[in-house]
């Protein structure tokens, strides 16, 4: 179960967001840069590895997430979604990915992970639009997606600013967000392309 599935609520309340970004004439595509570049202060802070800079790339991971709703939910309000803005925003998406894990790694210096962790990332969200490519239409499914990802690295980093000692096997609460990330993105995107080559 992903929260994809609620992106029809996420949508409800999306409104005052957009209403002040169109009052501010940002573009979608402005608001997609936003949203990585805020994703880029998350990775820095989680980098630092201290209590109060988790919490605030915690906040900053959840500002990323909620803006890459508000980036599309403005195109379609401005009349202008086109198929260049979806993909700047999924590229701009990817690079945040990066970071952001990027970050996390860095903080705990726990390489190999951090490695396992951005490989199953890339590998989730490529089999999603790779499924795309070939007519099935984007995938969002399987055991852990993006909006599922973001939810957890907020909890994690605001959990991490308050407790930051080792819980299982050495890992603190950013090595077992990492552990996770890599074994069960792995997993999602077996379990994604599996399904597309059912429907093939």
């Amino acid at each position: 179960m992903t929260l994809d599935q609620y992106r029809s609520v996420a949508d409800r309340l999306l409104g005052p967001w957009v209403s002040a970004a169109d009052r501010l004439d940002l573009s979608p595509d402005q608001v997609s840069v936003i949203a990585f570049l805020v994703a880029v202060a998350a990775a820095a802070a989680f980098a630092v590895g201290s209590a109060a800079f988790y919490a605030a790339g915690a906040l900053c991971v959840l500002l990323n997430g909620w803006l890459d709703l508000v980036d599309g939910a403005l195109a379609r309000h401005q009349g202008i979604a086109s198929d260049g803005g979806d993909f700047l925003d999924h590229v701009l998406d990817r690079y945040a990915d990066v970071a952001v894990i990027g970050g996390l790694t860095a903080g705990i210096g726990a390489y190999a992970l951090g490695f396992a962790a951005v490989t199953g990332v890339l590998l989730t969200s490529y089999l999603g639009t790779q499924i795309q490519a070939v007519g099935i239409g984007r995938e969002y499914g399987g055991l852990l997606g993006r909006a599922d990802r973001l939810a957890l690295i907020g909890v994690g980093g605001v959990v991490a600013a308050a407790y930051s000692e080792p819980i299982v096997a050495g890992l603190n609460v950013v090595g077992l967000l990492l552990a996770l990330f890599a074994v069960v993105g792995h997993l999602t995107a077996v379990q994604r392309f599996l399904g597309a080559w059912r429907d093939l």
